[in-house]
């Protein structure tokens, strides 16, 4: 029996196996071809991600948990207190800070170690002083003898903390915890805690503002949507002009317009909702944030919500109420459903963005409009504690993702439906 009868196949059939072998051969190699041209166009959107996002926030993680600045101010120290070897704790301590004066950092060392530990700024200062002056050999007496805070149990363990390169300190600070003179974790005094209030505030003067927006921009939005073209247009042109105007233009004219004798009180004089002698503070406080974050934001409310809007056929709502609902009813059980990916969306943006908001408090917020954004920019501008600014902006960056994984995870577009 020949080969082709045993194995059922004759000449034709093997011709279109290799002509299927070779279709195939072809489409996966076209398919890799278009797999490698569209990872050439989205690669400079990839090279921007990680040199503008990813490389930044991997550097603000090491500068949170990483400073190796005491250690390299103190490193006879160091070495000390890594080793175990109390005798010459001392005496090393006694020669770094006299180095280090003599450097010019004695400053420095000061500020961190009072960081650990309040009241040691003058003391640190004056033991380099009086090691810089003598000639015996510094002893824990000597330094105790220059101020009692020395003699104080918790002094090496500190010490050994502040050296440490590696270090969780900043996070504790963030959250308004600090370790006590025994190394435990416990909470600041309730006059020392700044953070935890300052992280709700933000999520409140956030939360409120993404409401204010929702109220104000759903109408637009609804209007730009269901209107005639040149209507639409014209209310696009509305929202869109502000939203090109400079930021810093915004809030300045915020600034004239709220203040005692701006715009906003000559109008509620004039209308006898108040007196003269009893206009009303809109500036430097939490009223003038929410004002005008609202009004910078709500752009950003209204345009992922009109993009939805504008995709529902107005037929929906002709047949619901051809069928019989009212115009109330037909928008709240058809209408408003729909277009509640756009509402999520806009809120989450919104949200994200005015959490992180800066410069408008700062200008118009005053002592009781200020959010966590202000306190990382004071650690980093005036007071140089880099370290709990990295941690501080790394907590708020926590904070906004887990936002939006709850986002994704519950109220996400894909998981909203017509009830």
């Amino acid at each position: 029996m020949s080969p082709v009868t045993m194995t059922g196949k004759g000449p034709e059939a093997s011709y279109q196996e290799r002509c299927g072998t070779s279709l195939k051969s072809r489409v996966q190699k076209a398919r890799r071809h278009e797999t490698r041209k569209s990872l050439l166009l989205v690669l400079p959107v990839i090279v921007f991600l990680v040199l503008a996002f990813l490389i930044p926030i991997a550097k603000m993680f090491q500068v949170s948990l990483y400073d190796p600045t005491l250690r390299d101010l103190l490193p006879a120290t160091a070495r000390a207190l890594d080793g175990g070897a109390k005798d010459r704790i001392w005496k090393s301590l006694a020669h770094d800070l006299v180095a280090a004066r003599e450097q010019g950092k004695i400053g420095v060392v000061a500020s961190r170690l009072n960081e650990q530990r309040p009241g040691l700024r003058s003391v640190v200062e004056r033991t380099a002083r009086r090691a810089a002056a003598t000639d015996e050999a510094p002893t824990r007496e000597w330094f105790a003898g220059v101020d009692p805070m020395w003699d104080d149990a918790g002094v090496l363990p500190l010490l050994a903390r502040a050296t440490r390169p590696f270090t969780f300190d900043n996070y504790l600070s963030a959250l308004d915890f600090r370790r006590d003179q025994q190394g435990h974790i416990v909470s600041q005094p309730a006059d020392s805690r700044v953070y935890r209030s300052l992280y709700l505030k933000t999520f409140w003067v956030a939360i409120v503002v993404t409401l204010l927006c929702g109220v104000m921009g759903y109408p637009i939005a609804y209007l730009m949507a269901t209107r005639s073209k040149a209507t639409a247009n014209r209310l696009m042109i509305l929202v869109l002009v502000p939203f090109w105007t400079s930021m810093l233009v915004r809030v300045t004219a915020w600034m004239v317009m709220l203040q005692s004798q701006g715009v906003v009180n000559d109008l509620l004089v004039f209308a006898g909702v108040v007196n003269e002698n009893n206009r009303v503070m809109l500036i430097y406080n939490l009223t003038g944030t929410l004002i005008s974050m609202t009004h910078i934001l709500l752009p950003f409310f209204i345009l992922p919500l009109y993009s939805v809007m504008v995709a529902v056929p107005p037929s929906y709502m002709r047949a619901a109420q051809s069928l019989g609902a009212g115009r109330f009813s037909s928008f709240w059980k058809v209408y408003f459903p729909i277009t509640l990916p756009g509402v999520g969306a806009g809120a989450l943006l919104v949200l994200i963005l005015a959490l992180g908001y800066y410069i408008t408090p700062a200008l118009v917020g005053g002592q009781s409009g200020q959010m966590i954004s202000n306190m990382i920019a004071f650690n980093i501008q005036t007071s140089l504690n880099w370290g709990l600014a990295a941690a501080l902006s790394i907590v708020l960056l926590v904070a906004v993702l887990s936002l939006y994984f709850v986002y994704t995870r519950l109220v996400g577009a894909e998981n909203l439906r017509m009830g």
